[in-house]
């Protein structure tokens, strides 16, 4: 079996390593030709676009910042769609919008090609060791087929439905992720205001209800400032505007989501698209006007 995968960014590159690492015969492609280089010094092939990759590869593996990204990969000039043949199987792996999952996937079902949307979630350090937790949208047959493939990367593999589902899923996990980081930074704030030390706050509070992998993640850097991103803003910021874009055609209200969205909007006013979500916090200090660190 033939692995392509296009798109090598933070979350890209550690995932076409573990890839590797199992023995799978890999060619990457990526507009950031220093990416394809080190992952081919790593032991991938290299191939210039998507019509290249659909070539060469029985299973087409995308991993891209958003939905006019992979449209623009599968179905446009250069595309996976002009060459990919016919019981292929295509899995994206970037966090879209599940409407744009259907458009694709109806458009490769003309061609003969399997599709599953297969988002996921952990962030940088979790796309590194290989444990990320991944949601499936797909047929249930060609799930168990690549879950081998999708065990490289990933700990936690769930089929959640039809195609479109995984981002669904994904969506739901970004809300929860969004609002429970404000959430954080916001009862940091309160305890810095009353002059209680937020790290006393945390080491009393992670193990009970409170506490969460969210938390434990990122309340220490907040309290040491260090919002070097193992998930930007700006991406978050592109998942809650999918979010809101689902819910406003389904009829689901997000109103916590709509407000973390402005603080968020905000911070990227700011100058703080590029640094860690964990800087939500920032938010709370500029309103303030104290910081949360020492």
């Amino acid at each position: 079996m033939k692995i392509g995968l296009i798109g090598l960014g933070i979350m890209g590159k550690p995932m076409a390593k573990n890839i590797l690492k199992h023995g799978y015969d890999l060619t990457v492609a990526d507009i950031n030709k220093e990416a394809v280089a080190e992952v081919a010094a790593a032991g991938a092939k290299s191939a210039e676009n998507g019509r290249e990759i659909a070539k060469l590869c029985d299973v087409i593996l995308t991993m891209l910042p958003n939905s006019p990204h992979v449209k623009t990969v599968v179905l446009g000039e250069g595309g996976v769609i002009e060459t990919v043949k016919p019981g292929s199987t295509f899995i994206d792996m970037s966090s879209i919008n599940p409407i744009a999952s259907k458009e694709i996937a109806g458009e490769l079902a003309k061609k003969g090609v399997k599709m599953l949307d297969a988002p996921v979630s952990g962030g940088e350090p979790k796309a590194i060791d290989g444990t990320l937790s991944i949601m499936v949208g797909g047929e249930r047959e060609v799930f168990e087929q690549f879950k081998p493939l999708l065990e490289t990367m990933g700990t936690s593999i769930v089929l959640c439905g039809s195609i479109g589902a995984g981002n669904t899923t994904k969506l739901a996990n970004q809300v929860i992720v969004a609002v429970n980081i404000a959430a954080v930074g916001e009862a940091f704030m309160l305890a810095k205001k009353t002059g209680v030390d937020p790290q006393l706050v945390f080491e009393a509070i992670k193990g009970g209800l409170a506490g969460s992998t969210v938390m434990n993640a990122k309340a220490p850097m907040m309290m040491a400032a260090d919002y070097k991103p193992g998930f930007k803003i700006d991406l978050h910021i592109k998942d809650l505007t999918n979010a809101l874009d689902a819910g406003h055609t389904v009829g689901a209200p997000l109103p916590l989501s709509a407000a973390v969205m402005e603080m968020l909007q905000t911070l990227k006013a700011d100058g703080c698209g590029q640094e860690d979500h964990s800087a939500l916090v920032k938010y709370y200090e500029k309103i303030t006007g104290i910081t949360i660190a020492d």
